[in-house]
């Protein structure tokens, strides 16, 4: 949805939105759940929602919305929101928390819990989302985030786990692969599309996240490379961190897309966009 508007096409939104609010939105809380598989019935294989997702929905609703006067999409874009800040947004272990889903992953659900996903932090919607819910909260998450994510340094390599119990001290959250994985990989893009320009923090993100300057997954305990990554969707996220730390000009590989794996093409487009 979000990708539908960004490249101005309000036939595709509307697609995409038709089975969103349709096939997802199923949930009794306003919340969409986050698994459906095309080959079973029914679809939805797990109801739980999942934040990141919820958030890009209302924030690609709310941008529609507005551009092409659909009040309809504002309306949907704030009930949302407000499902969000209700059923997600919390303060637990002095800070201000996305819980990555309503169920399974506050205190009261995990021995070591809260536990969060730095990567569902979408900086460049949160602001979005405290005009369509107003509440000090949105501010707060996104200040307690950065500050989050500046403690998250495991490992050799000073990068964040992907799950992160808060219990006490941040760390790899338990039953998770201690490891800096795929889902990992975007958050320097989001904090660079959320306005982030943090120097030290890009920095450390890109190179510990680099082997011989490809994104990759990490081990955290050992900082061994598990996966490179060379498809041009991840390697933009290095791309576009270089050229917001020192103005460096994105490379001709960067800017050609064709489309591959769905996570690296959605993260191409972003970065481009």
């Amino acid at each position: 949805m979000l990708l539908a508007y960004l490249s101005a096409s309000p036939a595709d939104f509307e697609q995409i939105w038709y089975f969103t609010r349709t096939e997802l939105l199923l949930r009794d809380d306003g919340l969409a759940v986050w698994k459906w598989d095309p080959n079973v019935k029914p679809h939805v294989t797990d109801t739980n929602n999942a934040s990141d997702g919820d958030m890009l929905i209302a924030y690609a609703l709310a941008l529609a919305g507005t551009a092409w006067k659909r009040n309809d999409y504002i309306l949907a874009a704030s009930r949302m929101a407000q499902a969000l800040l209700a059923e997600t947004v919390v303060h637990a272990a002095g800070h201000t928390l996305l819980l990555p889903g309503s169920q399974g992953f506050a205190a009261t659900d995990r021995e070591d819990g809260p536990v969060v996903n730095p990567s569902y932090w979408i900086y460049e919607a949160i602001p979005v989302m405290a005009a369509l819910a107003p509440s000090d909260a949105w501010q707060k998450l996104s200040d307690d985030g950065l500050t989050l994510l500046k403690t998250m340094q495991f490992g050799p390599r000073k990068l964040p786990a992907e799950w992160v119990s808060l219990s006490g001290q941040p760390q790899p959250a338990q039953g998770f692969d201690s490891e800096f994985a795929y889902n990992a990989i975007r958050i320097p893009l989001y904090l660079a599309r959320g306005g982030v320009t943090d120097k030290a923090l890009l920095t450390r993100l890109q190179q510990g996240m680099s082997q011989d300057g490809v994104p990759a997954t990490i081990d955290l305990t050992t900082g061994r490379t598990k996966t490179v990554l060379p498809d041009a969707g991840y390697r933009i996220v290095n791309d576009v961190v270089a050229c917001v730390v020192d103005g460096t000009k994105l490379p001709i590989s960067a800017l050609q897309f064709a489309p591959t794996l769905y996570y690296p093409s959605t993260l191409q487009l972003l970065g481009l966009a």
